[in-house]
């Protein structure tokens, strides 16, 4: 009697999670539902960049966990893991796609889901695999937390898996506080760690990412990995509840690869949560964060914690965090980005080859910040049937652009690379190449009036009104901003914007909005933790642009 494949059935249910996610069979959420699309996406434009799903990969790391690990604990102690569908199609792409040279894909993840849905086992199997499968000469495995009783979770988890096979268990050595593989070796790793450097490290392990209070220990783990040739940093959690947090800067960062707004093929992620947090005490939702439903989820506990949180609010906030994965006071983005990239107009050409705007009215937008951060000039051109068109410069400093490069964020790099982001050389910013580039665009176009921040106002403001460019004071506040930032949100949703630039669709992804009790919003710079400068920029141009209809008064907006 032959040995079903193991490798050959969980890619099939990885494939067929797919589709069923896509036919609406299993309930999702947008991210999984975008997760999902990125996939399919990936099947037929990854060869064009040089990616190719491997399905030997993935069925090797399957056919190794699926024969090779058991449970450790609970019900199911001593039995073999036997991966769910969407667990298949998780782990198919973090071990199935390859680059050219042979090479992982991806080099970051971040996996967000609901509790009991068996992030441990998942990350302590991949554990193991790291150590013994990936064929890495003296990788070094370290499972991450901030304290070292959490660190050891995941790595007892591993070490409980290879004391129950008696293959592995022959294959390597298991001491209390390290395992080990010929010259490759697994240890758990904290913040108050004896040494924190010396590190090669091929993965890196960090369950409920949430907990961590800064990026201290991630940055320390990536930077140990230059000399790897594949190495990888993977990140399980559930929701928390600062939006200040290091994790939920991965979350946002996480969600706009997802929405396109950053290209990132290194990096992968699925979110499992509730569209609607509304919906919390529906049953029919519960799934979108529970794909474990069913299995290690338990329905009736669900349904008796949704009636005490229906009384107690502090079992409330733990129901909405910890089994429905949302996070409770954490701010979320306010640009509904699928209906922003319907806007995208591949025909508009960048700022210096836009030719079709050449002499046409417009109305600019400067945001000027601190001279070692970015600052942004920006561009609103009415056209017709309210249309508008929208171009955006932006300058950083080189100093700035690697400090972040540092931290082994490419991000700003991207856009450097495309022409959409100006780095100028030393530590700030340097305002005469500003200028250089706002009189330029005056002769070039039909400039109007440029509006900017009167409390961050500098020499250069007062050197282009001398040179007779028209200067409008614009507040940051809700009287200023409420009424624009609406209109531009209105723009976007009635396909009336054209945009065709990738550093001002990142930064508009990035804004979050504060609301008074009039229902009156305004940017919030202070809720995000990156850049959302050309967003402002743009916002300030709209409002002199809808100042100068003839439905407007300008005074309303000059607060």
């Amino acid at each position: 009697m032959s040995v079903p494949d193991v490798g050959r059935a969980w890619l099939d249910r990885a494939y067929q999670y797919a589709d069923d996610v896509k036919s609406g069979v299993i309930p999702s959420c947008k991210y999984i539902q975008l997760a999902v699309d990125r996939w399919f996406d990936d099947m037929v434009n990854g060869p064009s960049r040089g990616l190719q799903f491997s399905e030997y990969h993935a069925a090797r790391y399957f056919r190794f966990v699926g024969r090779h690990c058991r449970h450790y604990e609970g019900e199911w102690a001593g039995k073999k893991i036997d991966f769910e569908p969407w667990q298949c199609f998780a782990d198919a792409n973090l071990f199935g796609w390859i680059r050219e040279d042979g090479t992982r894909r991806f080099r970051q993840s971040y996996e967000e889901v609901a509790r009991k849905n068996g992030k441990s086992t998942r990350l302590a199997a991949a554990g193991n695999f790291y150590l013994i499968g990936d064929n890495e000469p003296g990788a070094q495995i370290y499972s991450a937390a901030t304290k070292k009783e959490q660190a050891r979770l995941i790595f007892e988890s591993s070490k409980a898996m290879l004391e129950q096979s008696p293959a592995l268990t022959k294959l390597c050595t298991i001491e209390e506080h390290k395992l080990k593989y010929q010259r490759s070796k697994y240890l758990p790793l904290s913040k108050d760690s004896k040494r924190m450097d010396g590190f090669n490290v091929h993965a890196g392990l960090v369950d409920e990412l949430h907990a961590h209070p800064n990026s201290g220990l991630w940055d320390v783990m990536r930077s140990a990995m230059g000399a790897r040739k594949q190495p990888i940093m993977r990140a399980i959690t559930t929701a928390g509840f600062d939006h200040n947090s290091y994790c939920y800067q991965r979350r946002r960062y996480a969600i706009q690869v997802l929405e396109g707004a950053v290209k990132d093929d290194a990096f992968f992620t699925t979110i499992y949560t509730l569209d609607d947090p509304e919906k919390w005490d529906d049953p029919a939702e519960w799934p979108k964060a529970n794909p474990n439903l069913g299995v290690s989820v338990s329905l009736t506990d669900l349904q008796e914690q949704c009636e005490e949180a229906k009384h107690l609010p502090s079992a409330k906030t733990e129901f909405l965090t910890k089994r429905l994965n949302l996070w409770v006071y954490g701010e979320t983005a306010w640009m509904p980005m699928q209906h922003w990239h319907q806007c995208k107009d591949s025909s508009l050409n960048s700022w210096d080859n836009a030719t079709e705007l050449d002499g046409q009215e417009c109305y600019g937008g400067l945001d000027l910040s601190a001279v070692e951060d970015m600052t942004t000039f920006g561009l609103v051109f009415p056209g017709e049937s309210g249309q508008r068109t929208v171009l955006s410069r932006s300058y950083l400093p080189q100093a700035a652009l690697e400090r972040r490069l540092n931290k082994g964020d490419k991000t700003l790099e991207t856009f450097r690379d495309s022409g959409h982001l100006i780095v100028l050389p030393g530590q700030t910013v340097d305002y005469n190449f500003i200028k250089t580039d706002i009189m330029a665009a005056a002769e070039r176009f039909d400039l109007q009036s440029i509006a900017f921040d009167r409390w961050n106002s500098s020499q250069l403001v007062s050197d282009l009104i001398d040179e007779g460019i028209d200067f409008i004071e614009f507040g940051q506040g809700y009287g200023s901003m409420s009424a624009p930032s609406k209109e531009l949100l209105r723009l976007v949703l009635n396909q009336q914007l054209r945009h065709n630039d990738p550093l001002l669709t990142w930064a508009v992804s990035n804004v979050v909005v504060q609301t008074d009790p009039a229902g009156n919003i305004k940017p919030d710079k202070g809720k995000v933790s990156e850049k959302i400068d050309p967003a402002v920029a743009l916002i300030m141009g709209i409002a002199l642009a809808m100042a100068s209809d003839d439905t407007e008064s300008p005074e309303i907006f000059i607060l």
